[in-house]
């Protein structure tokens, strides 16, 4: 009779990568929080996130597109900028970020660890006894996530509160996680195929602005974007 494979007898998944050093976390992490901010391929399902695996990325908003070329250069993966304008009587651009073949790999790998790795220092910590290290870490992560959804997700700004709206789940539980790390309160509004992330106007929305605000580009120079032949 023939033996049923066991559990065991299963192939073993591969071993995660080696944990980031944390200046490059912080780089990674906010490069897959800015990918995840984008809408997902038009044949997804409305709360499909985008991979990392994707080998473009598109922005509706040059400072979110410049914004992903800079963690890129940190990161040492190369990148192609074009933009593309459309429209009638109302223009707009679009900025299409790609990543050359050959890099596709280190590319996905690069975002992936960061996502994973920063999810999980943020929503899991500090705990107490940290480090001040590791607590300024989460601080940055959390300013990270938030900088990323206000440059490249859609915001909602009303009198009354500051806010993004996102379709991906995990996203919205790290900004809320995030807020409370900066001292903020969040408040999660489940939509029609999207979650709005909010903050009170006033202080809340000033230090989640000012959490956010860029920092210095740490020497790194962004090469001017390339138009596309019409």
């Amino acid at each position: 009779m023939t033996r049923e494979p066991a559990l065991l007898d299963r192939p073993r998944s591969p071993a995660p990568p080696p944990p980031l050093d944390w200046l490059t976390l912080g780089d990674a992490f906010e490069a897959a929080c800015l990918l995840r901010c984008t809408p997902p391929p038009t044949a997804a399902r409305p709360s499909a996130a985008r991979t990392a695996h994707a080998p473009g990325v598109e922005f509706n908003r040059e400072d979110a597109a410049q914004r992903m070329r800079q963690l890129l250069a940190r990161l040492d993966i190369p990148v192609t900028h074009e933009v593309a304008v459309g429209g009638l009587r109302r223009r707009y651009e679009l900025h299409r970020l790609w990543v050359p073949k050959e890099q596709q790999g280190a590319y996905a790998r690069m975002l992936d660890a960061g996502w994973w790795q920063g999810r999980r220092e943020l929503l899991g910590g500090p705990l107490p006894g940290a480090s001040p290290a590791r607590r300024r870490l989460v601080s940055r992560l959390a300013a990270a996530a938030w900088r990323s959804a206000l440059l490249a997700a859609g915001r909602h700004v009303r009198r009354h509160i500051l806010g993004v709206r996102l379709t991906d789940r995990e996203l919205a539980a790290v900004l809320i996680r995030g807020a409370a790390v900066l001292d903020v309160p969040a408040r999660l509004h489940p939509g029609t195929g999207c979650f709005l992330v909010s903050v009170a106007d006033g202080p809340d929305r000033a230090r989640i602005l000012s959490s956010a605000a860029l920092e210095p580009a740490r020497g790194v120079g962004v090469p001017p974007a390339r138009r596309p032949a019409c």
